[in-house]
């Protein structure tokens, strides 16, 4: 088989995966398409006029044999708590580059455990390059440098308009019933759901926010070294009581039965967001960063819609990394593309506040 670009992404087929194949081709790229149904990879390669390959993530030696011939992995298969790691360990091994489009915090802390077994293969680990956690990612280095000695980073999101995709509805599914994450003092630690909030001032209004496990709690960590670190979601007060008063059924939300009953209906629904629904919506990230001294620095990013966002910016760094290899190791994607990398986007401006 003759590679044109190096690249291949895996779960190609999912909703979201299908936008960043799109996108590449779009983009003039011609990667190879992989996931483990034939049917549908060998469709959407048909229509895309790309080669495919079929395999599962389950063996990681089947996996490595699949991805040796290319430099770099796009993978688009979530959960992530169940594909990540051996598609990682399968990169490791195959010394291919890996790059994922999770915002599960405890896949990147997962990452960040194998960053030695990639460094001394040679192989950049970059989870997170899409809406999670590029934006957010982005905004926390440029607030960083802004404030000397800053100790403590505040992130908030605010989403205008859109939907869920079935990968990120599945995602938060099969986390029901777990606790919320925060960074103090440069560990983790679990917070009760809906229990930490704060007033958010976007769009010239006080927002009520609550306190999310969002990756930047594990990547921002890393990018900025900042030890304090919160990430908050702008939502309806009636949503943050009924997170708290989830605390109190945690252990039938986690219960294999009913998971298994929400992601049967979250399947029934559309897929994600309409081509007409991605246009209109927009995200909003605020950042603020302080100081022991009391000092303070505060910044907005407007955005496109996530799932738009994602496709470019999982592209655009897949492109980077086929053109010139970072240091190896488990990275953030502003560690190595800088604070300003998410301004180059369509949409996409930045204001200190």
């Amino acid at each position: 088989m003759q590679l044109k670009e190096g690249l291949l992404i895996y779960g190609c087929y999912g909703y979201t995966g299908k936008l960043i194949c799109d996108h590449a081709v779009k983009s003039g790229m011609k990667p190879v398409l992989a996931g483990r149904d034939k049917e549908k990879t060998e469709a959407l390669a048909n229509e895309l006029k790309l080669e495919y390959r079929v395999f599962d993530v389950s063996d990681e030696n089947v996996v490595a044999e699949n991805l040796k011939d290319f430099k770099v992995v796009l993978h688009c298969a979530g959960p992530f708590m169940f594909t990540a790691q051996i598609m990682a360990k399968a990169c490791i091994k195959a010394k291919t580059h890996y790059l994922d489009i999770t915002g599960e915090i405890l896949v990147f802390e997962q990452m960040f455990k194998l960053s030695d077994a990639a460094t001394e293969a040679g192989v950049l680990l970059m989870p997170g390059v899409g809406f999670d956690v590029v934006p957010t990612d982005c905004l926390a280095l440029y607030l960083k440098d802004k404030l000397q000695g800053a100790d403590s980073l505040e992130l908030g999101l605010y989403q205008k308009g859109g939907k869920l995709s079935h990968g990120t509805a599945i995602t938060i599914a099969e986390n029901l019933g777990e606790s919320g994450a925060v960074r103090r003092n440069g560990k983790l630690e679990a917070v009760a759901n809906g229990t930490l909030t704060r007033l958010i001032r976007v769009d010239q209004k006080e927002r009520n926010a609550v306190a999310i496990p969002w990756g930047d709690v594990s990547t921002a960590y890393r990018t900025t070294k900042i030890p304090n670190i919160t990430v908050y979601n702008i939502l309806p007060q009636k949503l943050i009581e009924g997170m708290k008063m989830s605390n109190y059924f945690g252990f039938f939300f986690r219960s294999r039965m009913f998971k298994n009953y929400v992601i049967k209906k979250i399947k029934k629904r559309p897929a994600g967001p309409s081509d007409e629904e991605r246009k209109t919506a927009k995200s909003v990230v605020w950042g603020e960063v302080k100081n022991p001294l009391g000092a303070s620095k505060r910044a907005i990013l407007e955005l496109p819609e996530g799932y738009t966002l994602t496709a470019w910016t999982a592209i655009k760094i897949a492109q980077n990394i086929l053109q010139k290899s970072p240091q190896p190791g488990t990275r953030t994607p502003a560690a190595v593309f800088g604070a300003d990398f998410i301004l180059q986007f369509e949409g996409v401006t930045r204001t200190d506040v």
